[in-house]
Order: structure tokens, then sequence, then C-alpha cells
């Protein structure tokens, strides 16, 4: 009965809005199926929502009639940083490196001190693509050659949305999405791609001199038993990683392995993003730029290092910071600015196996792979001269699954979005344009794989990992009394309790009425032009359950 009445008051809830919004027209994205959460919260606000879009729909409107076309958008996402570790001058002293770009970013636009990922990169960056808890689409596990997984067909992609509403679309970099062809960039709806199959993480250490010390091991040959290994196929040497193609075409392999590759591959790169750039001021497109770079490079020459941190981090860090004021420069000069919009941020927390001469927790505790803040609260900066107000301190929630919502109303193409699936992504243009308070979440369902581990409403956050049945223990803590998460109590917050486990139920509930995908296998590496031998016998090595 319980569960009855829970899914039936979220029906009313949507039902409340319809109504809400008949005044004022159908709203473009009634049709959408949103988690639970959304539903109850537009049904609150409904009239207020509605006028405030209609007024940003004007704006827009004014915006494209000045411009010739939809705004612009570039999304610069890269790997593995903790809140504070960029864009305040404040931590450059206390870090021991500067980045005066990402600051003035901060400056001529909008910090968000809560944007939410999830735990680590495979899921932000299908979230980011789809819109979606990446459990929905059963992209929860991060991948490593040779994986024999990756995004499905049917997922429906922020590229394949704004194609459709005339957009010129390109991914370079990090896509970290599979090695079935299903899952490659090219078939997943981008004009153009340059991207990896994986992450960087093998270009980075996978290399034999850096066996001694200690970064990679037991994976080549000096480092086997040297009395006892008798399988010598068991090691993934021989794969691919980094392919380039456009849209339906069989992609190639674009770059090797080796460390002068890898090297190599980040200034190309980011000669790409800003070739791309450019090219685009010549056109009468508007353009979507999913610029998601590797960054880090972990072998260098001392005297490559000019950072007080003396650091292979910093110095990425100080290179990537370059790297991003080159693109706003380069926007600037073509005149592009004012009608594009740039979100930088980081992908989830540090990784805590690398520091301290790596990524490293700063303000909020916890790291990649972990529901503490830490691992999901990232640094990011919107920037958009002239549209969005200079240095604005954003608290409210927003999420990296917001970004397709809003990057597709931007565009014009709510009514694109699929509306036989949940799409946990909300609208944030308001956000944007009217700035702090005006965000529309205030929730956030956190999932380490396929998970449930949190919670979080307002500035409460409940842990589901660890609830003990019948009297839950001190699994409530508020961020603003307790950011790090150190002081987990019960007592103050039994208000909270039926609250929260009705939140959870909603949420379930839709899971149940939409199921999550499952994960989806194949034979890695099919379809490319240029495969190499050993990668082609490295692939049929995959479980024979993933060839069916």
């Amino acid at each position: 009965m319980f569960k009855f009445k829970s899914l039936c008051a979220v029906c009313a809830a949507a039902g409340m809005w319809l109504v809400a919004t008949v005044s004022q027209g159908a709203a473009p994205d009634s049709n959408i199926v949103y988690d639970a959460e959304f539903i109850q919260l537009r049904a609150q606000h409904a009239d207020e929502w509605a006028l405030e879009d209609a007024a940003l729909r004007q704006k827009l409107a004014e915006m494209q009639k000045k411009h010739g076309t939809r705004p612009n958008i570039i999304h610069i996402m890269w790997d593995d940083h903790s809140l504070g570790e960029v864009g305040i001058r404040q931590m450059n002293k206390v870090l021991g490196y500067d980045t005066p770009r990402i600051n003035q970013m901060a400056d001529e636009g909008i910090s968000f001190t809560r944007m939410y990922t999830e735990p680590s990169c495979t899921p932000t960056r299908t979230a980011a693509l789809t819109g979606r808890i990446a459990a929905r689409a059963g992209m929860h596990k991060v991948g490593f050659p040779p994986d024999g997984m990756g995004l499905h067909a049917d997922e429906v992609t922020i590229a394949e949305v704004l194609s459709k509403v005339g957009y010129d679309t390109a991914f370079i970099g990090k896509a970290h999405q599979g090695d079935i062809e299903q899952s490659y960039m090219t078939n997943q709806g981008f004009d153009f791609a340059n991207f990896s199959m994986y992450n960087q993480f093998p270009l980075m250490m996978w290399h034999e001199f850096m066996g001694p010390s200690g970064a990679v091991q037991g994976l080549f040959e000096s480092q086997y038993d040297k009395k006892y290994a008798i399988d010598g196929e068991f090691r993934p040497l021989g794969y691919v990683n980094q392919l380039e193609g456009r849209k339906g075409e069989s992609p190639r392999v674009f770059a090797g392995t080796s460390i002068g590759d890898y090297k190599k591959l980040l200034r190309t790169h980011q000669k790409m993003a800003v070739d791309y750039v450019v090219a685009a001021a010549g056109k009468d497109k508007p353009f979507y730029l999913a610029y998601w770079p590797h960054v880090y490079d972990a072998v260098r020459k001392p005297e490559e290092l000019t950072t007080s941190a003396s650091t292979w981090f910093a110095q990425s860090v100080v290179e990537l910071d370059r790297d991003i004021g080159e693109i706003m420069d380069t926007l600037q000069a073509s005149g592009l600015a004012e009608n594009t919009l740039v979100i930088a941020m980081a992908d989830n927390g540090p990784m805590h196996e690398l520091a301290p001469m790596g990524p490293h927790e700063t303000l909020v505790r916890g790291g990649k792979g972990d529901y503490l803040e830490g691992g999901i609260r990232v640094p990011a900066f919107a920037w958009w001269p002239g549209v969005i107000d200079e240095d604005q301190v954003v608290g409210d929630i927003i999420s990296v699954h917001d970004l397709f919502t809003t990057f597709i109303s931007l565009a014009g193409g709510l009514d694109q979005i699929p509306t036989d699936r949940v799409i946990d992504g909300v609208d944030q243009t308001a956000l944007l344009l009217n700035g702090d308070g005006h965000s529309r979440r205030d929730y956030l369902h956190i999932y380490t794989g396929d998970i449930l581990a949190a919670s979080i409403k307002q500035q409460f956050k409940r842990t589901w990992i660890g609830d003990k049945p019948g009297l839950m223990g001190d699994s409530f803590t508020d961020l603003y009394k307790d950011p790090r998460e150190e002081h987990l109590k019960m007592a103050p917050y039994l208000w909270a309790w039926a609250a929260f486990d009705h939140m959870r139920e909603d949420h379930l509930a839709m899971i149940r009425q939409y199921p999550n995908r499952k994960q989806t296998h194949g034979v890695p590496y099919k379809g490319i032009q240029n495969l190499p031998a050993a990668a082609r016998a490295l692939a049929a090595r995959v479980p024979t359950s993933y060839q069916q």
C-alpha cells in the first residue's frame, strides 16, 4: 500500500504540473519522463517556473535574432579534481601552483560550489552524454582493455539530439565509453570525433620504464614471476585506445600507446579544439564541442617543473589552465564569445592512489569512487560574456546530468529528448541566466556502481550503505555544519528518516517502471579500419559469452 500511494503521489504531482502549464501553453519538456523528486518539485513551483521559462525563451529568441543562430556550446571536462584545486586564488597559494585563466573564468562568470558528478570517469561521461544516471544506461563500470563493454546504441546522446536541431557536433579527447563498435563516438551522434575508448591511465603509466617506480607492476615480461607464470596471454599488451572518424564511418586508430605518442596526443588535442573553434567562426551553423582532454602527463624532466609544488600533477594543471585560456582567447578573437557558453569542470574527485604527487583532497573529504562529497563535488565554472553576469559564486545544487537537458534547452530541442526512459538531467537555464537561487534541483541520488549509496536533499545527506535494519545508524549529516562528513548523526535528524525513505522509494519505483539497462557486451575493436594484429588477438580473448 505504501508503494502504491507513493507512486500515486508522483503521478498526481505530474498532473498538477500539466494543469498549471495549460494557461502558459504546453511546456517544451512536458513529455519528458523525469525522476520522481523533480516531478514533485515542478508541481510545487509550476506557475513560478512557467513564467520564468517564458521570459527565458523570449531572451534566448532575442539573442538568436541578434547573432543569427542558437548559442554555441563548449563543454570542457577533465579528470580527478577536488573542489578548490583550481579557480580559487587562496587555494592556488595553499597548493603551490597558479590557475590564472580558470580564476579569470570564475571572475567573469559563475563558480559553482555544488556541482555534482558521478563518482568515477565512465559513469560521469555517460551522464553528460545521456542526461541519465549511468546505472540506468548500464554504464556503471570503469573499463580497461580489453573490456568488451560499452554504451548501448539505443542510448540517446547530446550529440544525436543537437544534430537534429541543426548543430555541428564534435568530440575531442577522453570518451571512456567502451571498446565495442556501438559505443564509438562516431556511432553516438558526433559529426567528428577523436576519442579514447578507455581512460588515459594506460597511456600514462603502462610503460616498462615505469616499473621500478612502482607505477605499474606485473604487466611486462621483466616483472613476470620468474618460475611459475604459465599463461603468456593474461596481460592486455597490444591494446589500442585513441580513434578518429566521422559520423557513420569506420574509425581508424589515431595514435600509438608509447609515452611519446601520448605526449604528442595531448598537444594535438588542444590544437584540434582551437582549430575547430576558428573554423566554426566562418560558418552560419551553431556548434557543440565536447572537449574532454586527457591532461595528465606524469613523465617529466626536472626543467619542466615550473610550479612551487614541483609535481607532475601541478604542472599538468598549469598546462590545462593555459589551454582553457587559449580557447577563451580564441572565442574572443573570432567574435564568437558572446554567443558561446563554456562550461569547464572536473569529472569526479581525486584519485587517492596518486596522492600526494597527484590530485588530492582539499575542502571536502573523499575521492574517486566515493559517495562522499570529495568523490562527486567538483570544481566547475560557466563563462558566457555579456550573458552570464560576472563574479558569481553559486550555492545551488547542479549536476552533470543537468548539462544534457540544459544544453538541449538552449538549442531549442527539448521536444527532441526521448520520452520512453527516465531523464535525470533538469533544465538549468534559469540558473545560468538568472543566477544564484534559481536552480531547479535540491536533491541528488548517488550511485557507486549500480548501488544507491547515498541521497542528498538540500543541505542534508543520508548514507544508505551500511544502514541498519529497523533503526538506522548514524547516517545523516548537514553539509553546512559538516562539509567533510566526519560527524554523521542519527538523533538530530529523526525528523528526516521517513522523508528520505519516501524519496528513495519514489526513485526506486521509477526504476521498476523504467528498468535499468543491463551492461552491453560485445567483441572489442570491431569496425576499426587499421586495427593492428596484436589488438585483434587481444580482442579475441574476451569471454565467449560476450561474443554471442
